[in-house]
């Protein structure tokens, strides 16, 4: 028992402790073993590469060194004390800095991602895109690249100040981290850029989770009830179909990002003036001298089957005869005109033949169907039978990328396949 007044001996911490269990580990490993597991564990503490000789070397040093100078102060030396001594000596630590662990796991955290959304910088992107371009040349597997870019992101910044603006970057850095697998990786590289890199991922794969990012991120901003309409553009490259290299398919990705962002400029321009310059109001005309005018049907949803020829609108309706005329004294003057759409906007649909996608029907998850395209507005499904097909299926959608998904289905069409099967198109219903 020490004398009172004698000072206390000085407490083991967990590290140290740690390390006198690690010495007496290593001496009942073989050389090779002990080589490859102290090369791992100083690089891990000292962030130096050796080579395995050089580490049993330096670590049967260390130890000498730890005997030696615990004789000369009469006093147990920590093993990492003498571990600092030798890597000094031998100038591999040339400025050795005391550094806490929680402060250094800090300092590499900032130092590849973004303060303010959370994502990988530009940096890590470089790093992370060859690494990964490497590995899908290596296994002979699909690449996808996605760069997103905010459309009318400045004029946020404009008309409600920055901080509004460090918000809607940070709904969209929420919204890739939802949308994206464990396995993806998302960066920001710029003011309102931002990057996905997706492993094992083919072009329409990468092609439908971008119009999902881009519907998500949309009703996300709702809540922030903005007057500005922002939205997220993309662009797509794949390996090995577009490029094989990491500088050509950055700039495929940014090519097809450009054209989508010039053709939303010219929507975006083209229906301002209709809807900030409304035509000036003219005199009623009698409803004798109106024509008519049939509502256009809505496009259905079938990949396969044309639309069905809209009835005449305003762009192909004659001009209005006499008012004797039979058209006109048929018309009904409280029809507002709408406009036809004769071709369907093909971009919106994906097709999902070629992958395991399907879809689970009814409550109790029962009965399965296969997947053949998906879309913002429905889905079109492969059962065996037209059997419980009722004005509204609950399913849970199962497609690669992304998580499972429960909707309201309403069939709009079938179809009897050559092999006995059915096709049923269906369109969400909230």
């Amino acid at each position: 028992m020490p004398s009172p007044g004698a000072p206390a001996p000085p407490r083991t911490s967990l590290e140290d402790s740690y390390l006198e269990l690690l010495t007496d580990t290593l001496e009942t490993l073989d050389v090779p073993a002990r080589g490859q597991f102290l090369q791992r564990y100083l690089r891990a503490v000292t962030h130096v590469d050796l080579r395995e000789n050089v580490c049993i070397q330096l670590w049967d040093e260390m130890l000498l060194r730890r005997k030696q100078l615990s004789e000369s102060l009469k006093r147990t030396v920590s093993l990492k004390t003498a571990l600092i001594d030798v890597f000094s000596t031998a100038g591999l630590l040339r400025v050795p800095v005391l550094i806490e662990y929680e402060d250094l796991k800090k300092l590499q955290v900032n130092a590849v991602t973004d303060p303010l959304t959370g994502l990988y910088n530009r940096r890590i992107f470089s790093e992370s895109f060859e690494r990964e371009l490497n590995r899908a040349k290596r296994y002979s597997l699909p690449l996808g690249l996605v760069i997103m870019d905010m459309h009318r992101f400045k004029e946020v910044n404009d008309k409600h100040g920055h901080p509004r603006g460090d918000e809607v970057l940070r709904v969209a850095a929420a919204t890739l981290k939802t949308a994206l697998r464990t396995s993806d990786l998302a960066f920001r590289i710029g003011g309102d850029e931002f990057a996905l890199i997706l492993p094992q991922t083919d072009a329409p794969q990468a092609l439908a989770l971008s119009r999902r990012v881009e519907t998500v991120f949309a009703d996300s901003l709702k809540a922030l009830q903005l007057s500005v309409s922002v939205s997220l553009d993309h662009g797509v490259a794949n390996f090995p179909l577009d490029a094989d290299n990491s500088d050509d398919l950055i700039r495929v990705a940014d090519e097809r990002l450009y054209q989508s962002k010039h053709a939303h400029q010219v929507r975006t321009t083209e229906a301002a003036p209709r809807q900030a310059e409304p035509a000036p109001p003219q005199a009623p005309k009698p409803a004798a001298e109106r024509p008519s005018v049939t509502p256009a049907p809505p496009i259905s949803i079938e990949a396969k089957r044309p639309p069905e020829k809209p009835e005449k609108s305003e762009e192909n309706v004659p001009a209005a005869g006499p008012a004797t005329s039979e058209v006109s004294s048929k018309a009904t003057p409280t029809a507002p005109a709408q406009r036809a759409f004769t071709v369907p906007r093909k971009a919106e649909r994906v097709s999902m033949t070629g992958t395991n996608a399907y879809a689970v029907l009814g409550e109790q998850g029962a009965r399965r169907a296969r997947v053949l395209d998906l879309g913002f507005g429905g889905v079109a499904l492969e059962l065996d039978s037209s059997e419980g097909l009722t004005d509204n299926i609950l399913a849970v959608l199962h497609v690669p990328i992304l998580p499972p998904v429960r909707v309201n289905l309403k069939p709009v069409w079938s179809r009897r396949t050559d092999i006995g099967g059915y096709r049923v198109g269906c369109t969400f219903v909230s």
